[in-house]
């Protein structure tokens, strides 16, 4: 069983930074790809950025240039640095750990408001 624990959410201005923590449990991380997702008010949950065994990163349109995932397997955890936010940045981060076909699990996500 995996439990991931998102946490670095707040509020910042139009501009700003944050960076989000995604801590996991048990065994697998490592060989787990790892994803963030955001849920905005009255949308569907979208894809954010992900990362692989081997550190590839890949990035939705949206956030291409301005957010950066990474991950230290040392610690279990996986992070997304989002630099320059704007206000339409502003939903619930999820991360998402996917490993195989039947090992995928959320945490519980983490509010990232950006002010205008």
């Amino acid at each position: 069983q995996v439990q991931l624990v998102e946490s670095g959410g707040g509020l910042v201005q139009t501009g700003g930074s944050l960076t989000l923590s995604c801590a996991a449990s048990g065994s697998i991380f490592s060989i787990s790809v790892m994803r963030w997702y955001r849920q905005a008010p009255r949308k569907q949950r979208e894809w954010v950025a992900g990362i692989t065994t081997g550190s590839l990163e890949t990035y939705a349109d949206s956030v291409k240039g301005r957010f950066t995932i990474s991950r230290d397997n040392a610690k279990n955890t996986v992070y997304l640095q989002m630099n320059s936010l704007k206000p339409e940045d502003t939903a619930v981060y999820y991360c998402n750990l996917k490993y195989g076909l039947f090992d995928d699990y959320w945490g519980q996500g983490t509010q990232v408001t950006v002010s205008s």
